[in-house]
């Protein structure tokens, strides 16, 4: 496996999306029956996701199986894909529970 500490950090960095998103959709979740939450996707087409969901588990779920094809085929522009669209998945999260605090 030529990515092998890479796809062990990666999958590591998942579980944190993973434990965040779920906080995170239940948060929307309540926004959404307060009359809040009115938009169609998290994120634009833009921003390298072919998920498009008003909930980030998919987004998750879209990235765990980008790191499964990882694992079988070493593809650095896919490697590359990955890691940019994790950094942006963790890092609206992130900006999400400091908004929703407020």
């Amino acid at each position: 496996m030529p990515y092998g500490n890479v796809i062990t950090q990666l999958k590591t960095n998942l579980q944190t999306a993973y434990r965040q998103a779920v906080d995170a959709d239940a948060k929307l979740d309540q926004l959404q029956q307060a009359g809040h939450g009115k938009f169609s996707k998290i994120f634009g087409d833009e921003q390298g996701f072919t998920t498009k969901s008003t909930r980030f588990l998919p987004y998750v779920q879209e990235l765990a199986e980008a790191v499964t094809q990882l694992e079988q085929q070493a593809d650095k522009a896919l490697l590359e894909s990955v890691v940019k669209r994790l950094a942006l998945l963790l890092s609206t999260l992130v900006q999400f529970k400091e908004q929703s605090r407020q």
